[in-house]
């Protein structure tokens, strides 16, 4: 009998029919990837394994967790089911985690719960033990979460999932948002465990080059529905329905021609104009920026043109966001200088304004950014209200939403954040930094909690916005893909220091330094990559 069983799954919320007669199957020593774009119903699978759905969801069909029916199970028996012989690895590991315990507490909680004869020192030799297994030392259990950084506060919620000795693992989108460098690592370690202990998992992501990377098998989703399923290698190699099809082309192959400057879920050529850079906009010399003993920017140098965009890339931690910090004037440098139009950015008052204005902040979350009790028509005209624009704010932040292609405008004015998609939230907070007409926008990780249809919409919007308005932008990404996408040239962070640089042709498909081809080679590849689309 299968480790995991699923037969005619339907899963049904009062104004939905989100998962519609899934079939599935995972044996021990297997790897089932789950694949679908956001919204397809693939995490309500996941959650429906074990029952951690809401009151209002009905739930019918067969689910048989290692030979047990969890949808006929009374309570004390499911909790007896849940991380001792089925666990779940969340997708975010910052939200997942107390912020206010120490992370070995967290891990030794599940232990306790399960065993409660296990004394004090005992769990502490257990967690001990489990941070071995996830490549994290021992001491690191007195750590908050605060104070590790993803791919560490990711680990730990693998070692809280094999806490008790589960046979399944469900995990959902493990790797979202982690550096190509630890997101390899993650992937790694996760089909070690399956390999040694012979337990089986079902990983759950939209990126099918993730999923390739460790999964034997595929099944894809689509409205709720599995639309294709079978071996890694035929699914992608040989995709026979249109979303499938439209997964293997979302994300771009670093090196691929007909991925420059064309994302690939859009099917759009380069805009008319994309190349047209002019003089020097912004430029950052020996930029050293320290936090007490902690230098994290350390003489970094980096220019960007006019209508050009530059993509800032590098593992987490090697300083980016602190560096883009500092070109806004969010941070003040402890050496080197900002220079805008050849101008400094001044420290305070009337003249740190100005420069906030034209140089404009896009946030990496969205949902994080916006405010949930202020509707889209409040979010987009609030720089005008605080740099006081003259003019007619409302007029003024519809024709931002229409710029951000968000029209008609009226339809999004009044609507509150949740009552947009992910890449629609993407578009508010672009259109409130386009509210002030900028010069240059500084977007840290725009597209790295996105779908992939939706990224490739928002890639497409900044070649757009570049070849319309000219705006120049820096790019601050993980992603190689991104980069090999968007930008013109690329500038490589490690540890706070520049240590390669140039046109992105060059750098990402001939670099001269060990530590871009590792990051290179850290690159989920899948066998479609040489494939035409």
């Amino acid at each position: 009998m299968s480790l995991l069983r699923v037969r005619d799954l339907h899963v049904r919320y009062p104004s939905e029919h989100a998962v519609r007669g899934v079939d599935l199957d995972v044996e021990a020593g297997e790897t089932l990837g789950l694949a679908g774009e956001s919204g397809c119903g693939k995490s309500t699978v996941a959650l429906s394994l074990l029952r951690l759905l809401p009151r209002t969801a009905a739930v019918s069909g067969e689910i048989s967790v290692d030979g047990e029916d969890v949808t006929t199970l009374n309570w004390g028996r499911l909790r007896a089911l849940r991380w001792a012989r089925a666990s779940v690895v969340f997708q975010g590991a910052m939200h997942a985690l107390n912020p206010v315990r120490r992370v070995g507490e967290q891990i030794a909680e599940p232990i306790r719960l399960h065993d409660p004869t296990v004394t004090a020192a005992q769990a502490r030799a257990r967690v001990a033990d489990l941070l071995a297994q996830v490549e994290l030392p021992a001491e690191r259990a007195r750590a908050y979460p605060h104070e590790l950084s993803g791919g560490q506060k990711q680990r730990v919620m693998i070692a809280m999932a094999l806490a008790c000795g589960p046979r399944l693992i469900v995990a959902d989108e493990p790797t979202t948002a982690l550096d190509v460098v630890v997101q390899a690592q993650v992937l790694d370690l996760l089909s070690g465990v399956v390999a040694e202990r012979g337990i089986g998992m079902l990983l759950i992501s939209h990126d099918l080059a993730v999923l390739a990377r460790v999964c034997g098998r595929l099944a894809v989703m689509d409205a709720g529905r599995v639309v294709e399923s079978g071996p890694t290698g035929r699914v992608v190699a040989e995709p026979a329905h249109p979303r499938t099809r439209a997964l293997v082309a979302a994300f771009p192959a670093v090196g691929e021609p007909r991925h420059r400057r064309a994302p690939a879920t859009t099917g759009e050529p380069a805009p008319a104009g994309v190349d047209r850079v002019g003089g020097e906009l912004l430029r950052v010399e020996g930029l050293r920026v320290r936090f007490g003993d902690t230098v994290a920017v350390d003489g970094a140098d980096l220019d960007v043109r006019a209508g050009e965009i530059v993509a800032l890339v590098g593992q987490s931690g090697s300083g980016k966001t602190t560096l883009a910090r500092a070109v806004l004037g969010l941070v003040r440098p402890d050496g080197g200088r900002v220079l805008l139009d050849g101008r400094a950015v001044p420290a305070r008052g009337r003249g740190l304004r100005e420069h906030r204005r034209q140089v404009q902040w896009v946030p990496q979350d969205p949902t994080s950014a916006l405010n949930p009790r202020h509707r889209v028509a409040d979010a987009v005209a609030e720089g005008l209200r605080v740099h006081r624009v003259p003019g007619d704010h409302a007029a003024l932040a519809a024709a931002a939403l229409a710029e951000a292609e968000l029209r008609p405008p009226e339809r999004y004015l009044p609507a509150l954040p949740h009552e947009l998609s992910g890449g629609q939230r993407q578009r508010v907070v672009i259109a409130a930094a386009l509210a002030l007409a900028p010069r240059l926008l500084v977007a840290d990780e725009p597209v790295a909690s996105l779908d992939a249809s939706v990224r490739g919409e928002i890639l497409a919007l900044l070649l757009r916005l570049r070849a319309r308005l000219g705006l120049a932008a820096l790019v601050i990404t993980h992603d190689l893909g991104v980069a090999w996408t968007v930008a013109d040239r690329v500038v490589v962070l490690r540890a706070g220091r520049v240590v390669e640089s140039g046109p992105v042709e060059r750098v990402l498909t001939d670099p001269a330094q060990a530590y871009t081809r590792s990051l290179l080679a850290a690159i989920p590849r899948a066998r479609w990559a040489s494939r035409p689309t």
